[in-house]
């Protein structure tokens, strides 16, 4: 058997900073938006998602690839902003099989609303950390990541 390829101090301390801002970083962005816009970070998210499709709409199953979600997750969240009147779902014209998440009136009206607040939450925990160069790293490292744990774009957030 081989010998494993253990981290190497420097890469140690880098890994453990790294998986405590995965930990840390869901709760900073849940409180905010919780706070000031009764939300969760993932409803926004679905929200966000659909808010930037030009009809405001996407096939459930893509919609739970492009935000990392297993389709049951992204059923209950979406029928809890359904009760709040932010979303709408419906069958395909073309394929009765195929349910389609829609972006309402009050949804659209409730993302932008929130987006100043979580823009301003993002920035702050965020990019007022950083220098302009560590923003371009952080920008860098983040494609080479996604490179590997994300191969075929599902996120939609590689170019």
């Amino acid at each position: 058997m081989t010998e494993p390829r253990w981290l190497s101090p420097i890469e140690l301390n880098a890994w453990m900073r790294f998986e405590a801002v995965v930990e840390l970083m869901p709760g900073a962005l849940d409180s905010q938006l919780q706070r000031d816009a009764q939300l969760t970070h993932f409803d926004y998210l679905v929200l966000a998602k659909l808010s930037e499709r030009d009809d405001r709409a996407m096939r459930m199953t893509q919609l739970a690839a492009s935000t990392n979600s297993t389709l049951p997750r992204l059923s209950h969240v979406v029928s809890r902003l359904e009760r709040r009147g932010f979303v709408e779902r419906s069958s395909c014209d073309t394929d009765r099989r195929v349910t389609i998440a829609r972006l309402t009136d009050a949804g659209w009206d409730k993302v932008v609303a929130s987006a100043p607040g979580h823009v301003e939450n993002v920035r702050a925990t965020v990019f007022d950390q950083l220098t302009a160069e560590q923003v371009v790293q952080l920008d860098q490292i983040c494609s080479r990541l996604l490179a590997k744990l994300d191969p075929d774009n599902r996120l939609e957030v590689q170019r």
